[in-house]
């Protein structure tokens, strides 16, 4: 299935499956799931990255395992909009994801979500090594709850 609209994720999605949210970095994956209805993301899981073989393979599995319906894959642009290599190496990342699935995926604006999900970590005094152990999934869950705001705002 090709790269969609993010706001056209909610109508490609059967009853009863959810959206997961993928924060990819050079090192990691951090995974966010979303509920059936839509409204609320959870940080799941972090996949530490080694091969893309493996990595694709292990999140195949993941979706299947959650009844996922459609990907979310944070996009990190650049403060004044531009994309550079890092969001080039996302979307080949998400291109040879999807050579291998059949689900809708769009991408979402990450700008600062690691940023300030460090800084509520560390607010919330969170100790260093604790931080370092779920950012990627928690980034994973704030990239995911952006766009599930935005589709529960659409009509459709």
């Amino acid at each position: 299935m090709p790269i969609c609209n993010p706001s056209d994720l909610k109508r490609l999605l059967k009853p009863g499956e959810r959206l997961i949210g993928l924060d990819v970095g050079t090192k990691t994956v951090g995974m966010a799931l979303s509920d059936t209805t839509l409204l609320v993301a959870t940080p799941y899981d972090t996949i530490r990255r080694t091969r893309f073989q493996a990595d694709a393979a292990r999140l195949v599995a993941e979706l299947a395992r959650h009844k996922v319906g459609g990907i979310v894959v944070g996009l990190p642009v650049s403060l004044d909009g531009s994309e550079g290599p890092r969001a080039q190496s996302v979307r080949q990342f998400a291109r040879n994801l999807l050579e291998r699935l059949d689900l809708p995926l769009a991408f979402w604006d990450e700008r600062m979500s690691t940023a300030a999900v460090e800084r509520e970590m560390i607010a919330a005094d969170l100790s260093r090594k604790r931080r370092a152990e779920i950012i990627d999934k928690v980034a994973a869950a704030y990239i995911l709850q952006g766009l599930l705001d935005r589709i529960g705002r659409d009509p459709g």
